[in-house]
């Protein structure tokens, strides 16, 4: 018989992936399935690997997918088949998550279980809103309640009477629809109508929304901002003393949602800086990069690969493939030679650089002509031997105006990668931009422009969705946008993704 698996009680934390635990992320990228809730943000997915099994647990109010027994037995049937089973539920498992329930019925049937804490809703919340919790002036003492129990009750258990001459601060989990009761309950306790009230919505995620009023204002204020469920509701005297700077909702970004284009393996990091910069992203990559050459063309180029005096990189896709293939080819860096080395911007110079490589030539424009000027205006590359490295959307110009009467170089080139187009029809992500739309559309490359052209009828936008203006990286994309008789409303002042966010923030603040 072979031996049951174990399951991890894990807590997803409040909803930014940043705040989930170390011990979380590890056990997340070795299990073999996974079992998560609604409020676990799908992104700590992707640190699964590809084989993992992935369910679908989740409840929203009034929603319930699968109940509660059911899901103990999917524990419970994987551990037996000898699996490691991840449990994702958001927030902290042991703060009203029933993690308690879980964690009794794995023992009833003999399988093993660990216990992963996180950081909980209430004191997320209260961190990104700048609440303190405690105060040694306004509060010694922090409550946690909820305003949603056992489903299958119609009555609260919680007297919210009892608290209400506290001194202390209260904190109430999944309490939205339930607070009309609990403030007649609480005002029937003693607490005062003046008492400050701080309501935030998907807290430590980009559309984060908050609220603050009394106890005697705080539905109406509810009603006028529009805030809904998930929701944390912080009472008392801790609330007025919030930190003057919004460190969070004041971010130049927040509440700007931004479409990121690029290949779903190169999005991470332009997704990263905007998010940073509150922007709430949608990844719609509309180009997909796979690796890709001709076997007996790459042996040739690698057996001679010493005798070129420049090497050129087009793009950092070219420089991640080149090296990839060129480290199975040999194990020594020297095996390059002493060729000189090109990138057509700072970005594609930087990939170089992690080979502890030094970039001889970086144009003022990241652009092919700007680097054929360069070097033929500069370098002297008559009757030098120089290979480009590309993809399958050959840099024509750039070879043509290097092996010309300007130049007179000879040139081989190595495609060595495949940029195609992506079908995002039934992608969730598109689906959510047909729905609530985007305040911009960020193209990097020619390919993503021509892409979404060709998909704009899977991307037509609902009546009442935000309607997205276009920026553009470079002169290049620029011109593919206007070409396709796409409005450009801004173009980054240089090719690079840093540019690029700062000329994003600079037009959509100014439109405000």
């Amino acid at each position: 018989m072979s031996q049951p698996g174990k399951v991890y009680l894990i807590g997803a934390g409040p909803g930014d992936p940043g705040l989930v635990t170390v011990r979380a992320r590890e056990l997340i990228e070795l299990a073999d399935v996974i079992v998560y809730d609604y409020l676990a943000n799908p992104k700590l997915l992707d640190w699964a690997k590809p084989a993992a099994e992935k369910i679908y647990v989740g409840k929203r109010s009034g929603m319930h997918s699968i109940p509660q027994d059911e899901i103990e037995e999917i524990l419970v049937d994987r551990a037996h088949k000898g699996l490691q089973v991840v449990r994702l539920k958001g927030g902290d498992p042991f703060v009203f998550g029933r993690g308690g329930e879980e964690a009794s019925e794995l023992q009833i049937d003999k399988i093993p279980f660990e216990i992963v804490p996180g950081v909980t809703a209430a004191l997320a919340a209260a961190a990104y809103a700048g609440i303190p919790l405690s105060h040694r002036d306004f509060s010694s003492s922090i409550t946690f309640l909820t305003g949603h129990e056992n489903p299958e009750k119609h009555t609260l258990s919680i007297d919210f009477k009892l608290y209400g001459k506290t001194n202390g601060t209260l904190c109430l989990y999944m309490s939205v629809g339930q607070l009309p009761r609990i403030i007649k309950e609480l005002k029937a306790g003693g607490m005062s109508g003046e008492m400050p009230v701080g309501i935030i919505q998907w807290a430590t995620l980009s559309r984060q929304k908050s609220v603050y009023g009394t106890i005697d204002s705080i539905l109406e204020d509810i009603e006028q901002s529009g805030i809904g469920t998930p929701a944390m509701i912080i009472i008392g005297q801790v609330v007025a003393h919030r930190a003057k700077t919004e460190w969070f909702e004041g971010r130049p970004l927040f509440g700007k949602r931004i479409v990121v284009t690029r290949a779903r393996e190169q999005a991470g990091q332009l997704s990263q800086i905007l998010s940073d910069q509150g922007a709430e992203v949608i990844e719609l990559p509309f180009i997909s990069v796979q690796q890709h050459f001709d076997a007996k063309r790459l042996g040739e180029v690698f057996a001679g690969i010493a005798v070129y005096e420049w090497i050129i990189f087009t793009s950092a896709n070219g420089v991640k493939n080149f090296f990839d293939l060129f480290y199975k080819a040999y194990d020594d860096i020297r095996c390059l030679g002493p060729m000189r080395i090109a990138a057509v911007g700072a970005a594609t110079a930087r990939e170089i650089e992690k080979h502890k490589l030094k970039v001889d030539l970086i144009p003022q424009q990241a652009n092919a002509d700007a680097l054929a000027d360069e070097l033929i205006e500069n370098e002297g590359i008559e009757s030098v031997q120089i290979l480009v490295i590309t993809g399958n959307q050959n840099r024509e110009n750039l070879v043509k105006r290097l092996e010309s009467d300007e130049g007179r170089a000879i040139v081989d080139t190595l495609p060595l990668y495949k940029i195609t187009k992506t079908d995002l029809s039934q992608d969730p992500a598109a689906e959510r931009f047909r729905k609530e739309g985007a305040d911009a559309v960020l193209f990097t490359s020619s390919s993503t422009v021509k892409s979404f052209v060709d998909q704009h009828a899977a991307l037509t936008l609902e009546p009442d969705a935000r309607k997205p203006v276009f920026g553009s990286i470079g002169p290049l994309t620029t011109q593919t946008l206007k070409d396709l008789k796409l409005p450009v409303a801004f173009e980054a002042t240089q090719a690079s993704l840093e540019h690029f966010v700062v000329e994003t923030i600079s037009h959509l603040n100014s439109e405000t």
